[in-house]
């Protein structure tokens, strides 16, 4: 009988971040310990269909050319009828079913809407199911950058300054939105409240642009933020949740530095476009890298985050002003997340196991807090 633990890797989704998921997934996939571990990888398609996947890292290399997709190859995952059990079963495309097994712990590699947004944490909680990062409320806090800033504002710690606005108030008077915008100066950001990975993203230098932008970020999100442009260097924490009684823990800082491009965009984060340097760790003073340390654990815990996270800040002449947190931060091995636990000393391998390691043993902690006889 095995004694490894079984891991349900799920990645891909339906949002826009669908092929940066599939890309971490096989990052995850040639480096998770295989003695440890069993993987069972799961890909959601982006019509939203849960199948059985290869297990084959290369599948899911990222390819500028070929960006990867989770392609309906006729599979469905069978979820556990009920929380008394946690047997995965999958229906083929014959129409017979195999039984997977049961799962330990499911790895949830999802970035954007229906993913990282607390819609799969709350599925997994309801069928009962231990899976690594943040529960429903931070998923859901982290993924609307409009609450990100709401929560934070209230515990104390500086964000850039930003204006939100509904569709519809864009739809009604668009002069009005311009005007409350204008109060913040040029240039500004005009970013999807609920999308990651720069996806929807825009810098705007002049107002006579503000409308274009807007149309990108409306294709992604009915909410978007205007967002003030904060002058400062783009630095970049991780944060490692502890074990039942144990502190969040972070790591040195990554610093991106933009030398020919307008901003930080898709294309420089994933596709290897010139103009962006990923430092790490950058070159902070003692004092200043203590002070990032401990705004990004407040920051993690203010919004009750869970597993892991990436905080994004501005230092400016001020001081450092928080971007955006991310709850599940790009996560292949050449993202910044993975960079920064390298450079204080945990390898990507290692990362993975602690992620799943933490999960379990908070896993363990809730079974243990339940009356007797209760599952």
């Amino acid at each position: 009988m095995s004694t490894k633990i079984t891991v349900a890797l799920l990645f891909g989704g339906p949002s826009s971040e669908h092929s940066i998921s599939c890309a971490t997934a096989g990052g995850v996939l040639a480096a998770i310990d295989r003695e440890r571990f069993d993987v069972v990888p799961i890909g959601i398609t982006r019509d939203g269909a849960f199948t059985l996947e290869d297990d084959d890292p290369a599948k899911f290399a990222l390819d500028a050319a070929s960006l990867p997709v989770v392609a309906d190859n006729g599979t469905r995952i069978l979820w556990p009828q009920s929380t008394l059990s946690r047997q995965l079963a999958v229906a083929l495309p014959d129409g017979s079913e195999r039984v997977l097994g049961d799962v330990d712990i499911v790895f949830p590699i999802l970035h954007g809407p229906y993913g990282e947004d607390g819609t799969v944490q709350g599925m997994l909680e309801l069928l009962g199911l231990p899976y690594v990062g943040s529960g429903v409320l931070a998923s859901s806090l982290g993924m609307d950058k409009h609450f990100t800033k709401t929560v934070l504002t209230g515990v104390g710690i500086a964000v850039a300054p930003w204006v939100t606005v509904q569709a519809r108030e864009w739809d009604e008077s668009a002069a009005a939105v311009r005007a409350r915008a204008e109060r913040l100066g040029l240039p500004v950001f005009v970013k999807p409240a609920r999308a990651g990975s720069s996806v929807g993203v825009s810098r705007v230098d002049d107002w006579a642009e503000l409308p274009d932008a807007m149309a990108v970020a409306l294709a992604e999100d009915s909410k978007v933020l205007i967002e003030a442009g904060v002058v400062g260097r783009e630095v970049e924490c991780a944060v490692l949740g502890g074990r039942p009684g144990q502190a969040p823990r972070a790591s040195v800082a990554g610093e991106i530095v933009v030398s020919g491009r307008g901003f930080y965009d898709f294309d420089a984060k994933y596709l290897g476009a010139p103009g962006v340097d990923l430092v790490c760790p950058a070159v902070l003073t003692d004092a200043q890298l203590a002070e990032i340390q401990e705004l990004s654990v407040r920051a993690f815990e203010a919004i009750d985050g869970a597993g892991l996270a990436r905080v994004d800040f501005f230092l400016t002449e001020q001081g450092f002003v928080v971007n955006e947190l991310n709850t599940m931060p790009g996560f292949t091995p050449i993202s910044m997340f993975p960079k920064c636990w390298l450079a204080s000393g945990l390898s990507y391998p290692e990362l993975i196991t602690e992620l799943i390691d933490v999960a379990l043993a908070w896993s363990e902690e809730s079974r243990a807090a339940l009356p007797a006889g209760v599952e």
